[in-house]
């Protein structure tokens, strides 16, 4: 969305990038004042609670104003840059002041302006959902025109009125970069209180976890007359909470994790979660893998236990298509789906991810191998678009690559069952009436007992294990 302001300027506004979102946080910007930017260069990266986002700007200019640092969290609709279409001189101001007031008052994110070169301006599709979120409402308040006063000078009136004393002037604003400044408001630390150590009088974030440290207790102090203990002096209104920076460190939960926190908590105490178990011999499985990976048709594609698995678990759903079904609870239906997305649980630095390949079921076995591939690497790298993560039918979570046997999934909101794939090992196994040493995992499946009862749950199951003892039945059972 843009708008027009005065002159030649227009103004770029924070776009709706999933479907319905209210917010993003600006994880780094890519120009800075001065910049000339083309349609469809794109000039900053955004996270939502679903995805990180890059967001190409519309039109042709010269960048006169970066409304907000990155680190800071903006509400879809409001601006977060201007851009003079006219072509006119680029501003001689090395940095945006506006970045650098939003991020004082906001105590967010790092300092705006990177100093990094602008990405190459590669025409890109300009994202859809340039609107106006809908939704009335507001996780924050927005900035006022008119800045609350200062607390010290608050309490200077304050003191004032109440007979006191004159209200002394208010305190120089002590210098600070924004992240010390939402340190020590995260800490409970007025900053006016810190001694800085930093170069021209700026408090640094060693400055903060010193004011914030515990200070060991003053011995008792008794009167000069009466000798008795001086009652101790009440606590300060602005002490910090229990935190012991040194011990301790505290995440701000937002984005991809805090999304993921509610889906899972509404999913687990919304269905009925039932998992069973089943350890299977998958060393022909495993020599499969090796042939294929010699094979002329995956030549450069990614072949490895996972793409046999989630053919296996295609396969069953074949067989048993009732599993791949939602629970509609308005309408208390339950919907059969004839397609299958097939999500994969992917760990990212930024949390939990859980992209889906599109019709998995009506690929072939070289084709999910592109697909597989391209989902985790898209996924690792952090660049999941949020129709990826949307519209999923059932997930596999492949926890054996961290060395743990199995595990209790937790259905993705919406999707009826999920395959947990636990770490392949050699194991003794009866093979043919003798002990052998054979490659041997553990499946679990979790499904909603609400529309899967025992027998079909087990049956799934059963066939994904079967595929995976004997792959031939791959081909028989297409």
């Amino acid at each position: 969305m843009t708008t027009m302001t005065e002159g030649s300027v227009r103004e770029f506004k924070m776009p709706d990038v999933g479907e319905g979102l209210t917010e993003a946080e600006i994880l780094k910007w890519y120009v800075q004042v001065g910049d000339r930017v083309t349609d469809g260069q794109v000039v900053c990266e955004v996270e939502t609670a679903k995805a990180a986002v890059e967001l190409p700007i519309p039109y042709d200019g010269v960048v006169r104003e970066l409304r907000f640092a990155e680190g800071t969290t903006v509400d879809v609709g409001t601006p977060i840059i201007t851009v003079d279409v006219g072509g006119g001189a680029a501003p001689a101001a090395p940095a945006a002041p506006a970045v650098l007031e939003q991020a004082a008052g906001a105590g967010a994110g790092s300092e705006a302006g990177s100093g990094e070169e602008a990405k190459p301006a590669g025409r890109q599709p300009v994202l859809v959902g340039y609107g106006v979120a809908t939704s009335s409402t507001r996780r924050r308040p927005r900035r006022t025109a008119e800045p609350a006063p200062a607390p010290e000078a608050a309490a200077a009136v304050h003191s004032e009125l109440n007979g006191h004393g004159p209200a002394q002037a208010p305190r120089e604003r002590p210098l600070a970069k924004p992240p010390v400044r939402k340190l020590a408001k995260d800490l409970g630390v007025d900053l006016a209180t810190v001694t800085p150590t930093g170069p021209d009088g700026i408090v640094t974030r060693e400055d903060v976890h010193a004011a914030a440290a515990p200070r060991p207790a003053a011995e008792p102090v008794t009167g000069p007359e009466s000798g008795a203990p001086a009652s101790p002096a009440p606590a300060s209104a602005s002490a910090p909470v229990s935190y012991d920076p040194a011990r301790e460190t505290r995440v701000p939960v937002k984005g991809v994790r805090k999304a993921t926190a509610a889906a899972m908590v509404s999913s687990a105490f919304t269905a009925p979660h039932v998992t069973e178990f089943v350890t299977v011999d998958v060393t022909r499985t495993m020599k499969l893998v090796e042939e294929l990976r010699q094979d002329k048709e995956f030549a450069g594609l990614r072949v490895n236990p996972l793409l046999l698995i989630a053919k296996a678990l295609l396969v069953a759903i074949r067989r048993h298509p009732e599993i791949n079904a939602s629970w509609d609870e308005a309408a208390q239906e339950i919907v059969v789906k004839h397609y299958v997305n097939l999500g994969i649980a992917a760990a990212t630095p930024r949390g939990l991810l859980v992209p889906n390949i599109k019709d998995a079921h009506a690929k072939t076995l070289p084709e999910l191998a592109e697909a597989l591939g391209e989902l985790v690497s898209t996924a690792r790298e952090g660049r999941t678009s949020p129709a990826a993560m949307q519209g999923g039918t059932v997930t596999i979570t492949n926890v054996g690559v961290f060395g743990v046997d199995t595990g209790t999934p937790i259905l993705n909101p919406g999707e009826s069952a999920i395959l947990a794939v636990g770490a392949i090992k050699p194991q003794p196994w009866v093979h043919k009436g003798k002990v052998k040493p054979r490659q041997v995992t553990t499946l679990a499946l979790s499904f909603d007992h609400r529309l899967v009862d025992g027998e079909l749950g087990s049956k799934v199951l059963a066939d994904v294990a079967a595929v995976l003892e004997q792959p031939k039945r791959l081909i028989t059972w297409a």
